[in-house]
């Protein structure tokens, strides 16, 4: 799958479903297009993001180019209808006030297999395309679900998982898998006796700030499966990156001062944090690729020269003698 993928380096378009504020049209399509024009042939979105904007920005900001020179993901799990709704009056786990500004549409939580393949015609029109190349099953975790998220995806396991099997072993999508954050449903998922999924997109469970659960079991069982890990939201919801928000929240003074210590190494070796968080990312062996989101066309400037950034191996050193990232983390440095 990873091979599919085309770069290490693709687009998270939840920004562009009005994520934190309401973004211009013309400042959303101009972000795709900055990304396109770096190099970036991996786009990734969701229903959820939005009602439904960002798959229609996309859509849009992609019409003009070849199907088959960029790859496409979006997820199930969540129908947008046309019944409008009041944004602000959404629960939807710790992302409820996250796209306040997006459309106003209603949002049901659906992982059937009708819901499923209902989710997919809707995005297709959205996306104005005629394929998708990855489907990732939404959200089935304990953020957005409390203590019933099991039955949510015991739901998925029955209907969504399977309807994405077949399509899979039809050739309609070239694979699936979860898109969570939390990396409990994806280390259910692997122990099942059930089809095993081909990707899947984790976000905010392997940065520089949050990493060792992942360490512990989900990295390793991936790659015992073959399964590669898209790792989402690198910045973790922007704090690494200048940002003010962790885990779609206000940083805590605790978060502050951890991100303050690891600037501090940073500002020592010459390093951007931005640089430090997609090479750490990307050097785990079952990262297959990472993708940071953006809203602002100057921001994927920034990505590409961070990710070309050179890191020195010192950074890494001090970073894990400060106990900033753990002993037993894939690092760059250690390959020098």
């Amino acid at each position: 799958m990873r091979n599919k993928l085309q770069s290490k380096l693709g687009f998270g378009a939840a920004p562009l479903g009005n994520m934190f504020r309401n973004i211009p049209d013309e400042e959303a399509l101009a972000t795709v297009e900055a990304a396109w024009n770096q190099g970036v042939r991996y786009f990734d979105t969701a229903p959820l993001y939005g009602a439904g904007l960002s798959e229609l920005r996309i859509g849009e900001a992609l019409a003009k180019y070849k199907r088959d020179k960029y790859i496409l993901s979006t997820k199930v799990g969540r129908v947008i209808l046309d019944e409008v709704e009041d944004p602000s009056a959404r629960q939807l786990g710790e992302k409820g006030g996250v796209f306040q500004f997006g459309r106003p549409n209603k949002i049901v939580n659906d992982y059937t297999a009708d819901g499923t393949l209902r989710s997919i015609e809707d995005s297709l029109k959205r996306l104005k395309t005629d394929h998708l190349d990855i489907v990732f099953i939404h959200d089935v975790a304990q953020d957005f679900y409390g203590d019933s998220w099991l039955q949510h995806f015991e739901t998925a396991r029955t209907g969504a998982f399977r309807a994405l099997d077949r399509l899979r072993d039809e050739g309609v999508i070239k694979g699936w898998g979860l898109g969570v954050n939390r990396v409990e449903p994806v280390e259910l998922m692997l122990e099942l006796d059930e089809p095993k999924p081909d990707v899947t997109l984790l976000a905010g469970r392997y940065t520089l700030l949050d990493h060792e659960r992942a360490l512990q079991r989900l990295m390793p069982t991936a790659l015992r499966h073959g399964m590669d890990v898209v790792v989402g939201g690198p910045y973790s919801s922007g704090i690494l990156a200048g940002g003010a928000h962790f885990e779609y929240q206000k940083a805590s003074p605790e978060i502050i001062a951890k991100v303050e210590r690891i600037k501090a190494i940073a500002q020592r070796h010459n390093v951007s944090v931005k640089a430090a968080a997609l090479h750490f990312a990307l050097a785990n062996p079952a990262v297959a690729a990472v993708i940071p989101g953006a809203s602002r066309p100057e921001r994927i400037a920034e990505d590409h020269a961070a990710l070309n950034e050179k890191v020195p191996a010192a950074f890494w050193q001090e970073m894990r003698e400060q106990k900033l990232v753990a002993d037993n983390a894939p690092l760059p440095g250690d390959k020098e």
